[in-house]
């Protein structure tokens, strides 16, 4: 588990380490399927996705849909025990923009760790040899590269232990992504093994999952990772 992974909520005051509880669903859930929501000072409710933010916190499944339901309904001031506290439309929004910005600055970690790699052939080559736990593409990246690198995905799943394609993502525009990750932007790229490399598939189960594009599931439910 990545050091900033470690979750103190926990830790914090009125909140028990088996008791996260969607406020929404009513159904118990962990870390990875469940986001952290506080109070701000002036009642404005925000996110915590580090689940380290101090005071009440209270819990909503990683799902947009959730989320929305939770804000048109009204249940933070229920689930934080304050009548002031506000949610807007926005806030959806604002969780998506972070769990994004979270996925961008694990690349660029695993990245300086030698784990995240791009380039048509170089992401070729690694789902042949076996060494990519997932490959990610841009939306508008040329289909032709996309199917080279998916039928190699396909092909290695017929050799593989489990006989599984490794999980493959597209998020971003190329100009989305420039705008998340500056000059490591790519066209084509996978993610290696490693704890980095585990990081980032991590995060994009999670925004995918948000995002509502797959049904809920454990992480690594795909890609053998631990579920943690």
């Amino acid at each position: 588990m990545l050091l900033e992974d470690k979750d103190p909520a926990g830790d914090i005051e009125g909140e028990a380490v088996n008791g996260r509880m969607c406020i929404v669903t009513r159904q118990s859930g962990t870390p990875e399927t469940l986001i952290r929501f506080v109070a701000a000072p002036d009642g404005r409710v925000v996110p915590d996705l580090k689940k380290q933010l101090p005071g009440r916190g209270c819990w909503v499944s990683a799902e947009r849909t959730v989320l929305e339901k939770a804000i048109a309904k009204k249940l933070f001031a229920r689930g934080l025990k304050k009548a002031d506290v506000t949610a807007g439309p926005e806030l959806a929004d604002e969780v998506d923009r972070l769990l994004s910005q979270q996925l961008a600055g694990m690349m660029n970690m695993a990245r300086k760790a030698g784990q995240f790699i791009s380039g048509a052939s170089k992401v070729e080559q690694a789902v042949r040899g076996m060494a990519a736990l997932a490959t990610f593409h841009a939306v508008d990246a040329a289909a032709d590269g996309v199917r080279k690198i998916d039928q190699a995905r396909k092909a290695m799943s017929f050799v593989a232990d489990d006989g599984k394609e490794i999980p493959s993502f597209r998020f971003f525009t190329e100009a989305e992504m420039g705008g998340l990750l500056g000059q490591n932007a790519f066209i084509h790229a996978c993610a290696l093994a490693g704890q980095a490399g585990e990081g980032v598939v991590k995060r994009a189960n999670m925004l995918e999952r948000y995002r509502g594009t797959v049904p809920v599931r454990a992480v690594g439910a795909e890609t053998g990772l631990p579920t943690q």
